[in-house]
C-alpha cells in the first residue's frame, strides 16, 4: 500500500481506427506522458485496441477476443506497469472456451496483474448492440488493493447503476473508477453526455468518493454503420463536482490529486453507511418491487 494519503490519478481519452497497432502505440504513449507528468493510477478508455465495433453486428469480430490467461497485450502492460511505477486498469476483449466478454484486467505498479472484472451490465440499443458480442459478466463487483489505495471499476453501461457503485464503496474502494465508450444515441437527437456525468457525480456524492471516468473521442465505422463519441472525460471529488474535464474532440488526460485518508475520514464523519438500513432494502432483490410470500 502506498505510504502517501494523496494519489494522483489521470482519466485519458483518445479516437481509434481499425490500424490496432497503431491503436496499441497511441495508447502507450499516453501512459508514458501520464506516468511522466506524475500519474499513479492511469485510465484508460473502454476497448481501445480497436474502434468500438458493437455500432453493428459482424461475426469476424469474434476473431479479435483474447484469452485472459495468454494475452499479449496484457504481458506488455504489465511490464510497462512495473517499469513506471503505474497502475494501469486495462479493457479488453476475452474469449473464454465459448463465451465471450467485456473486461478489465487490473495490472499493480509492480507489474502483477491483480485480477480481472466482467462488465455486468450489458446494453443492446442502436449503436450499441453489446449483448450480440458479450456475455454478463460473472465475477460480481471488485475492489482490489494496489499500490495506491483500493480501486473499484466499472465498465461503461455499469456507470448507470448505483447498485454497483455502492457495492464497490462497501468494499472498501478508495476510488472508482469507470471506463466507457459512449457517444450517439442513434435513434434520437438525445445528447446522454450531461446526464452520462451526472449519474457518476451522484454515485460521488452518494458514497463520497472520487470517480474517474475516461471515453472516447471521433467517429468510427462498422460495416457502414457509424457512430460518434463525446470524449468530457472527466474526474469529481467526493462531493460529485467535477475538478477536471476534458473536452468533447481532443486526445487529453486530465489529472488531479486525491488525498484518500481525508476522503476516508469525511465519509465516515458523514454518516452515510451507519446509517443505512438493509432491512429495509429487499426490493432491491426484486425485478418489480414486489416481495415474494
Amino acid at each position: 500500500m502506498n505510504k502517501k494519503n494523496k494519489v494522483i490519478v489521470a482519466a485519458t481519452q483518445m479516437s481509434c481506427s481499425w490500424e490496432i497497432e497503431e491503436n496499441l502505440s497511441k495508447a502507450k504513449e499516453i501512459i508514458y506522458d501520464a506516468a511522466k507528468k506524475g500519474a499513479n493510477i492511469i485510465l484508460l478508455q473502454e476497448l481501445f485496441q480497436t474502434p468500438y465495433f458493437c455500432i453493428q453486428y459482424d461475426e469476424k469480430i469474434f476473431r479479435l477476443a483474447k484469452t485472459y490467461e495468454n494475452n499479449e497485450v496484457l504481458k506488455e502492460m504489465a511490464e510497462i506497469a512495473k517499469k513506471l511505477n503505474v497502475v494501469l486498469p486495462i479493457s479488453f476483449f476475452e474469449k473464454d472456451n465459448n463465451v465471450y466478454f467485456n473486461s478489465i484486467a487490473v495490472i499493480n505498479s509492480d507489474g502483477k496483474i491483480l485480477g480481472k472484472y466482467r462488465k455486468s451490465h450489458i446494453p443492446d440499443g442502436a449503436g450499441y448492440l453489446e449483448k450480440y458480442y458479450f456475455n454478463p459478466g460473472d465475477t460480481g463487483f471488485k475492489v482490489w488493493e494496489t499500490s495506491f489505495g483500493k480501486i473499484g471499476i466499472g465498465i461503461c453501461w455499469d456507470q448507470w447503476f448505483p447498485e454497483a457503485a455502492r457495492i464497490m464503496a462497501l468494499k472498501g474502494a478508495d476510488i472508482l473508477f469507470y471506463p466507457t465508450a459512449i457517444g450517439d444515441e442513434i435513434m434520437s437527437e438525445y445528447d446522454s453526455s450531461s446526464a452520462w456525468q451526472r449519474v457518476m457525480q451522484g454515485h460521488a456524492a452518494a458514497n463520497i468518493i472520487p470517480v474517474v471516468a475516461s471515453n472516447r473521442i471521433g467517429s468510427e465505422s462498422v460495416k457502414g454503420q457509424t457512430n460518434g463519441f463525446y470524449g468530457k472525460s472527466f474526474i469529481c471529488d467526493r462531493t460529485g463536482k467535477i475538478i477536471a474535464e476534458a473536452s468533447k474532440d481532443k486526445q487529453e488526460i486530465i489529472m488531479s490529486e486525491i488525498d484518500i485518508q481525508d476522503d476516508h475520514l469525511f465519509r465516515r464523519n458523514w454518516g452515510l453507511f451507519r446509517d443505512r438500513r438493509i432491512d429495509l432494502y429487499k426490493e432491491l432483490l426484486t425485478l418489480d418491487g414486489k416481495i415474494k410470500d
